[in-house]
């Protein structure tokens, strides 16, 4: 039996109110799995990693939800295969 596993890496650009730019960082570093790359003039570059693009989704929505956010845009998602598995056995690797 093969176990493929994925692995989904998504960039994002966050478009927010000066005003609240602080209180949406404080917000975005409380979530699991987002890293902020970067912040400036109302906006802020993310990267969402997950094992699906619906988790992925899920977490940009949350984001999107956020007091203070304007706009919230998956820009760029690849995926990795983890590795592969026969019969217990790994066979390859991303």
């Amino acid at each position: 039996m093969r176990d493929r596993r994925q692995h989904h890496i998504s960039s994002a650009v966050i478009a927010v109110k000066p005003e609240s730019a602080d209180s949406v960082l404080a917000a975005l570093a409380g979530l699991e799995n987002v890293e902020v790359h970067g912040a400036g003039r109302g906006k802020i570059v993310v990267v969402i990693e997950g094992p699906s693009t619906g988790v992925l989704g899920d977490t940009l929505m949350r984001i999107s939800t956020l007091d203070g956010v304007i706009a919230a845009n998956m820009v760029f998602e690849h995926v990795e295969m983890e590795e592969e598995k026969v019969h217990g056995q790994r066979t390859d690797a991303a």
